[in-house]
């Protein structure tokens, strides 16, 4: 296919794709599905070869957040029966960091809901930090506490902080008709504030909220533009209780070409699948290794997530291999030269040139080279909603049971 060999050779040099061929690649039939992905897991290994990092989530405060995110439990006025608790102390936040690191994980991912921090959040979080870093200096720490005031990332980093999540969740298009209290612009600027304070930014979207393609290629393209160095790739979870309950648009297919749209968008990025793969990948996430260099081990924000056990065999069965404490993710040309894996935006192209919260977003031709158009922008349902495959979280951070890891 005439496509999938210009996506390949462009991805290989770091080179932008047309909307065009965005558009076309989730306008794939299902018979050519498994031709797209081997097509984006040639540049996935490219770049990253065939290891996966492992993230691990801490939810430092759930629940109770007054902002109006539709797709999340924890927002203002939802009736989801999740965890609510307020501020994880320094020592408790780290013993289940530590369950997480001792599970595999390389980045531990610290998210707090709310708006934003307060200067006082920052001191908490940024002990925290500290805390964890002490038990094991090679740990990633990513920050995830929602819109940043000016100073605010540079506190982060100064407590050890490698990292800073938030993301775009969707297109500034439609934003609006997702979230009400805060706006898409909102959103850009904090993941700017984290690039400027030298964190390596972390920024991605929330699939199966009921957009179009066309949402779908115009959040990856902003992605692009904003130049994180990983993109999670959340997959809604439908939670009873919230606006978005009944929003089950994704079948397994759509995931990957998602996925495999995304990689191809962003080729030498660390490319994550985040919240609501067992949910909607299901029996195929393995294929989805193929597309993506990241995943997240063990349970999400308010969710239950596959055993870390059967994690860690998806990985080895597949082929591929857990990426070591010791392994830079990101190819060298985005490298940090700070260590530790994050990437670096001093001399080095981007996602290709320079140009939101995990788990529940918390706080995917024809000969002469021409492309197919896309035959609908509209995403078919799921045969039957997979409810039984949603599990709110009851174990882990805020609980007294082991956690998931």
């Amino acid at each position: 296919m005439d496509l999938l060999n210009t996506l390949v050779d462009k991805g290989l040099r770091r080179e932008t794709p047309t909307r065009e061929e965005a558009l076309a690649v989730l306008a794939t039939p299902d018979d050519d599905l498994l031709d797209v992905v081997a097509a984006a897991g040639k540049v996935r290994r490219h770049w990253f070869g065939r290891r996966v990092k492992l993230n691990y989530l801490v939810n430092l405060k759930s629940g109770l957040c007054p902002e109006d995110c539709s797709y999340c439990s924890q927002r203002l006025g939802s009736k989801a029966e999740i965890l609510k608790y307020t501020w994880l102390k320094p020592d408790q936040a780290s013993a289940a960091a530590a369950a997480g690191v001792s599970g595999g994980a390389k980045r531990v991912c610290l998210v707090a809901s709310g708006r934003g921090p307060t200067d006082r959040d920052v001191d908490r979080v940024s002990d925290t930090i500290k805390a964890i870093k002490e038990q094991n200096e090679s740990v990633e720490v990513c920050a995830c506490l929602g819109l940043l005031s000016d100073g605010q990332a540079e506190r982060l980093r100064e407590a050890g902080a490698d990292a800073y999540n938030h993301n775009l969740n969707t297109s500034e298009s439609t934003y609006g008709d997702i979230t009400t209290t805060h706006t898409y612009a909102d959103r850009v600027d904090t993941v700017n504030k984290a690039h400027a304070a030298g964190l390596s930014a972390c920024s991605g979207l929330i699939a199966g909220m009921g957009e179009s393609d066309e949402d779908l290629v115009d959040v990856v393209f902003s992605l692009r533009e904003l130049d994180p160095d990983s993109v999670p790739v959340n997959f809604l979870i439908p939670m009873e209780g919230t606006p978005l309950a009944k929003e089950w648009h994704l079948t397994p297919q759509r995931c990957l070409r998602i996925l495999a749209m995304t990689r191809f968008v962003c080729p030498d990025v660390e490319v994550r699948i985040a919240g609501g793969r067992e949910v909607h990948l299901r029996t195929m996430q393995p294929l989805a290794l193929h597309l993506a260099n990241s995943i997240f081990l063990g349970d999400y924000l308010t969710s239950e997530g596959q055993a870390g056990h059967a994690d860690l065999e998806m990985i080895a069965d597949a082929g591929f291999e857990v990426e070591g404490a010791g392994e830079v993710t990101l190819p060298e040309h985005r490298a940090s030269v700070r260590g530790g894996g994050c990437g670096s935006h001093e001399g080095g192209g981007g996602c290709g040139s320079h140009d939101g919260a995990e788990g529940e977003a918390g706080c995917g031709s024809h000969a002469g080279g021409g492309v197919c158009a896309p035959a609908s922008t509209t995403p078919r349902p799921a045969e039957e909603p997979r409810t039984d495959l949603v599990a709110v979280r009851r174990r882990g951070a805020g609980t007294d049971l082991a956690p998931n890891a």
